[in-house]
This record gives C-alpha cells, structure tokens and sequence, in this order.
C-alpha cells in the first residue's frame, strides 16, 4: 500500500520546489515529510544549496589555475563576436521566461529531454554570472576537445549534447583530479576505468588519456542507457554509480524517472543534471550573456604527438630537448612517475609544444643514449653502495696462502695484493684481508693463479677515457684495481671525475 501511494504522489505536480516553470513530473514537497525531515526540505528547495554541495565549483576552482591561457579572446575579437552591443563588464541577466524559451529551444534539437527550474537557474547564474571567467575558459577549450567528443559520441551513436558532460565532470581540465579519486576529462574512477578497457599501472594512468577516456565514457554512457533508457538517470548513474540510482528508484516506490528520484539521490547527484543542463544552455548562448572563448594558448595549436620507441625520463628530454618539465608534465600526466616505459613493441605517446615536438625528432636517437644528471648521481650513489657491499674481509686461517685464498673466491693474486696493499706474498695466520667478490677473474679456471714476483716487474700503464657515467669505483673492478689506487696513479684529491677525463691504470 505504502508503495503505491508513493507512487501517486510522485506523479504530483510539484510547484513549491520550483517557484516557477517548474517539472510537472516532480513529487511535492508535502508529500516529503514521511522520508526527509524539515531541514532536508528546506535544503531541497534551495538552488543555492544544490550548487554549494556540487563537485562543479572544486573543478572551476582548478581550472583558473592554468597558466597556460593567453587571457585574450580566441582568434577574432570579442568586438566582432559582441553582436549585442554589450560594453566590456556588462552582466546581463534575463527573467525565467527567457531562460525556459531558450532551453525549450535547445530540447527540441535534442532526445535529451532538457527543462527549466530552480536549481537549473541557479546553475545558469554560476556559470554566466559569478565564474564568468572560468566559463570563459571552458568557452576556449571546447575548441580543443569538442571536435574529437563529437567523433566519437557520433560513432556510438549518442547524443551529442553529452560532450558538456566533460563540463561538468572536469571543466576541460585535461589533468583534473577529484578528491574522491576520479582522474581526467570525464572523472573516471580507477575501478570503472578498468572495466572500461583504461590501463592503470605503477608508470601510466589511462585515464589522463583525452582519447582512449573518451571511448571509454561513451561506451560506459551507452551501456548505461542500455539499462535505464533515460538520459537524466543515465547521467545520474554516471556521476553516483548505478547501485545509488537503484536504490533511490526503489526509494521512490520504483518509479524510473529522475525527477521523482531526485529527493533520494546524494546532495552531489542532485545537481548532477541542473548543472548539464545549465552549462548547456550557456555554452550554446554565450554571446547572449557577453561571454566569449579565452584562447587556451599551446593546448589548442601549440603542440604536436611523437612516437617514443624506447625507454625515457622527463629528465632526459627537459636536459636534452630543453622542453620545461612543466610542459612535458601537464601535457602528459598519463606517465605519473615521469618515466615513459617505452620500447620497440610497445610504442608511447609524447605530447610536447611544436618547437620542442621537431626538436625531438631530430635529436631522437642521441635522447635515448642520454643520462640526465639525476641518473648519474643515482648510479654514483648506487656505485658507492656497491663498493662497499661488494667487499667482505676474509681471516686467514693457519695453512692457508694468497694462492689457496685466490681459488677460494675465484680472484687473482694479484688483486689480493693490491687490494691489501701487500709488497709480499707471505701472510700470517689471524691476518685481515679485503676480497672483493666482482674481482678480476683468473686466467684459467680451476688452477691456481700465477703470483707475480713483483709490481714493478709485472706491472704496465694503460690510459683509460672516462665514458659518462662512469665512476672510479666502476673503472676500478674492469681493471681489478681500487678506486684509491687510481686516485693515487693520478694524483687525485677527491672521487669526482667527469667525461673525457684520462686517468693513467697501473695493470
């Protein structure tokens, strides 16, 4: 019984919540008061209170951080574009009649069945009065994305009217991240992305990808409405997740219809689809409210794909290109360790403004060869470690000899000596002796190595070309010396050595 009397009144004209041109399909307020208490009401028929609660204002937050805005209009001036006249700072601002006229317009070019109310105006003041810069912005950025959105909703057969969802979820911001963990242009959470085909790894995070993000939402609003068969459930669904639409349609007495479920959606859902519908229509009257595209600088033309066929670090191509790293990172935030973990089977791409794009074409195969500074100093460090875990001190034992000793750990005599500083090849019982276990190897495997009767006699000089990232510790196990010995041979003061350097080698 209680089902069914939930269900009539859902399908009562509603005209507290909307002081005017209000939904006939929404449920009345005095028919509330047995699931929402006085306060819930109250909040209900505020639109102030819906935009306060929406993820909308955190992304428009964001995107007026972006440096990359020249802050001039798109490519013909706002005087041409200003076809009403309006002086620079004039806000206008159009009674209810106007804004349902409108929207009334835009619903008839569309099967998105787009209305007018409160909350929808209240949207329409956000993003046409009080962020009007931010809408600009967005305004010059659909330039970007819009093209490509459109391709794909028109290949899966969608309505094109969904590319200012990408609006709502991110704001065009193409490195939006929410606090709930969604990632990119169409906030996709890290479990739904995966169930719509995005990679996310330790190195690359799909979902900072414009293309394969927007493949994957059209596929997942298309499977969606394969389910609901309404568009405003749909985007409802999109925004909470299917679970929390089910449950509100049951709320609701099982009415399928997103109006008559609003009341039982969360505060962030409800202005969910006001929001769509409001920067839709704004987007398609801009110039009606004096608002006009704000060139988005490299992001529209100023960039070109290269192919990456080898394994890359920013800090390669930022020293070696001379590319900024806050280029390279913000137009490539899928790499979100930097790294690009390319090879000659898994090619990537790499998005760099158009003067460094060329660079890097020329330039490629050296890239590829080169070690940024940071990787030396790590491999430096890495040396270092080596060096001293790579030893170990060995006690001889009564009856033991260099020459047991050497075939013991598979070194050579002569190392022992050098490594130990001997001038003879008598040891004592008790004695320390340093081995390193990378040593030279000996000359013939399984025999005793050959002593030698004395340094100056067996000893000859070579000349060694320091190669970049090379160290002294790293030079000395290919000549089976220690690193003081070279310092020593060459008079040096401390272990920095750099490219190109000789450094004498006493064999």
């Amino acid at each position: 019984m209680k089902h069914i009397f939930l269900i009539l009144f859902a399908l009562i004209p509603f005209s507290g919540l909307f002081a005017q041109n209000h939904d006939p399909e929404y449920p009345d307020p005095d028919s509330l008061d047995m699931v929402l208490d006085e306060q819930e009401i109250q909040d209900l028929n505020s639109g102030k209170a819906v935009v306060e609660e929406s993820t909308v204002l955190e992304m428009l937050d964001k995107i007026s951080t972006n440096s990359y805005f020249k802050d001039v209009y798109l490519d013909i001036d706002s005087s041409v574009m200003n076809v009403y006249g309006y002086s620079k700072y004039e806000v206008p601002v159009f009674p209810d009649s106007i804004y349902q006229q409108r929207i009334e317009a835009l619903s008839g070019q569309t099967t998105i069945p787009l209305v007018f109310n409160t909350h929808v105006k209240s949207f329409i003041d956000l993003y046409a009065n009080r962020l009007r810069t931010q809408s600009s912005r967005m305004l010059g950025l659909s330039h970007v994305y819009f093209p490509m959105f459109e391709e794909m909703l028109d290949k899966y057969n969608l309505p094109l009217e969904l590319k200012y969802l990408a609006m709502v979820e991110s704001a065009l911001n193409p490195v939006a991240g929410s606090r709930a963990g969604a990632k990119g242009l169409w906030q996709f959470m890290l479990a739904t992305g995966k169930d719509y085909g995005l990679k996310v790894s330790t190195l690359v995070d799909e979902r900072y990808d414009p293309l394969k993000e927007t493949v994957a939402a059209c596929q997942f609003l298309q499977s969606l409405y394969a389910r609901y068969g309404d568009w405003f459930l749909v985007l409802a669904a999109y925004n909470s997740g299917p679970g929390t639409v089910n449950k509100a349609i049951l709320r609701a007495g099982g009415v399928k219809n997103y109006w008559a479920i609003w009341p039982y959606l969360p505060k962030e859902t409800r202005g969910y689809v006001p929001a769509f519908i409001a920067v839709t229509y704004v987007m398609n009257y801009a110039a009606e409210h004096n608002l006009y595209p704000i060139n988005p600088g490299l992001l529209l033309h100023g960039t070109d794909t290269v192919m990456v066929r080898d394994y890359l670090t920013f800090d390669q191509i930022t020293e070696y290109v001379g590319v900024p790293m806050e280029d390279i990172r913000f137009f490539n935030p899928q790499y979100t360790k930097q790294i690009i973990p390319a090879s000659p089977d898994n090619l990537c791409e790499l998005r760099l403004p158009l003067k460094y794009a060329l660079r890097f074409v020329q330039l490629e195969d050296s890239i590829y060869a080169y070690k940024s500074k940071a990787e030396i100093q790590r491999e430096q460090i890495v040396e270092q470690v080596k060096e001293v875990s790579d030893s170990f001190v060995h006690v001889v034992k009564r009856g033991e000899s260099l020459g047991s000793i050497a075939k013991k750990y598979r070194v050579s005599v002569s190392n022992i000596k050098k490594w130990n500083r001997l001038k003879r090849d008598m040891i004592q019982s008790g004695q320390k002796l340093t081995i390193y276990r990378s040593g030279a190897p000996m000359a013939q495997a399984g025999k005793s190595p050959k002593t030698s009767k004395s340094s100056k006699e067996t000893s000859s000089t070579v000349t060694h070309t320091v190669k970049r990232g090379e160290t002294l510790s790293s030079i000395g196990r290919k000549y089976g010396c220690s690193p003081n010995e070279i310092k020593k041979w060459n008079h040096l003061r401390s272990n920095n050595i750099k490219s190109g350097q000789k450094l004498k080698i006493n064999k």
